[in-house]
């Protein structure tokens, strides 16, 4: 593999670390990724070009107007904000302009919550790229994802006259919490995608290892909850008083005992509740951030079923008022095996890497499957790739990739597969 493509990739995944933005809210990375691909002479349309508003979920307006400000703060131009109409991310198209079939690379572009280690034995403290933003890392690889899709675009462009059809590049936002796939996908942008080609880093593949999955995404439905008590004094008159802390208490434990379902396995998970005003007085309102996950669409199903049950409860209960809203809600991984085999060749060609068998492992989210499924329903065929790395878990303080080994190997995953359903040789 060319020096030039891997110097290229550490760069931008380093650069991208340092700046790490959390879902809808990633302007600085929008306006990186969209200035290096226009720079190669790509077509790009940017933010709300590609997406349907009514699949928006999980959007904070304020966090918005925060994140324009510190991007305008940080030199992004004013024009570039209001083309994105006030959301992120970005397609760029590479037309051949020889007949073949249409193909898209995803890469996803958030952070996660998470204050990243400044120990010395951390990598990116110790070389001096860690993130600079408080509370926020990339602690899920998308800054590796980034990267890995921009060298990509230089490569299609570097070697056009050897390909043909057109190809899509995808910088989805807001993949943590499985929000912003949903929108693009609405938007009918993959609707003529014969090939679609995702992946990520770390996973269950190590240093040195890739992989195609062929199921192992849990659906999943995200919520935030609030609930409206009744204040009152808590030593006067605590009888006036309906406390949204206790009804919010009451349904967190009721959550963790919904019965487990027979046909594949569940998660549930109340991540943050915030609530109260004071010792004294009976609190009026209160805020969680919870999810369900189960291993196909109908054990999600009746998970979710279960949530709006155990908070109609409580609301009977403790005589107060929960508002559900969904932020976030994604499927399991449909398959199409015959592409499995086209991937797998490819990444037998690489030098140095071992090929793992397919990935099945009920564990986390992801919500390209959306993307896959939407793909699959429309004719198309599409594949999730892993290309492994070392790591402590995802979503930690110390999550690291070995950028200059790990990325080179998703590097030629990809390029491979663009050469093999789009070359002229093939």
């Amino acid at each position: 593999m060319q020096k030039q493509y891997v110097d290229e990739l550490v760069s931008l995944r380093r650069q991208i670390h340092r700046r790490p933005e959390e879902g809808w809210t990633e302007f600085e990375t929008t306006w990186l990724v969209v200035k290096y691909l226009r720079g190669l002479g790509l077509p790009v349309t940017v933010g709300k070009a590609n997406i349907n508003t009514d699949d928006v979920l999980g959007r904070d307006p304020d966090l918005v107007e925060a994140a324009i400000k510190r991007a305008l703060a940080h030199g992004v131009p004013q024009s570039f904000i209001d083309e994105t109409g006030g959301y992120t991310g970005a397609v760029a198209i590479l037309d051949t302009g020889r007949p073949g079939p249409v193909t898209a690379f995803r890469s996803d572009m958030d952070c996660v919550l998470v204050q990243e280690s400044s120990d010395p034995s951390h990598p990116p403290a110790r070389l001096g790229f860690a993130s600079e933003r408080e509370g926020l890392m990339h602690g899920c690889g998308h800054d590796a994802h980034t990267a890995v899709g921009l060298v990509l675009a230089r490569w299609l462009v570097e070697h056009k006259d050897e390909l043909c059809g057109r190809f899509k590049l995808i910088f989805q936002p807001a993949e943590e919490g499985v929000r912003g796939a949903r929108a693009m996908v609405g938007s009918g942008l993959v609707d003529d995608v014969d090939y679609f080609l995702g992946g990520h880093v770390g996973g269950c593949a190590t240093l040195g290892q890739i992989g195609v999955m062929d199921g192992g995404f849990l659906a999943s439905t995200k919520f935030d909850v609030t609930i409206k008590g009744t204040p009152a004094h808590a030593g006067n008159a605590p009888q006036l008083g309906h406390s949204a802390l206790m009804a919010a208490a009451s349904a967190c434990l009721m959550l963790q005992g919904i019965p487990r379902h027979g046909e594949g396995p569940t998660r549930v998970s109340v991540g943050t509740l915030h609530a109260g005003e004071g010792r004294n007085v009976i609190p009026a309102q209160a805020r969680l951030q919870m999810e369900v996950r189960g291993d196909t669409e109908e054990v999600n199903a009746y998970m979710r079923d279960y949530v709006y049950d155990i908070f109609a409860g409580v609301d009977k209960a403790y005589r107060v008022q929960s508002e559900i809203t969904i932020a976030g809600e994604s499927t399991t991984l449909v398959q199409s095996p015959e592409l499995y085999d086209v991937v797998e060749e490819v990444m037998h060609e690489i030098d140095g890497a071992t090929v793992i068998p397919r990935v099945h492992v009920p564990s986390g989210s992801e919500d390209c499957a959306l993307f896959i499924r939407r793909v699959i329903q429309h004719g198309g065929q599409a594949a999730f790739i892993l290309y492994g790395c070392n790591h402590p878990g995802h979503h930690r303080p110390t999550f690291d990739i070995q950028d200059e080994q790990s990325l080179p190997l998703a590097f030629q995953v990809f390029s491979g597969f663009a050469r093999k359903v789009n070359g002229l040789d093939k």
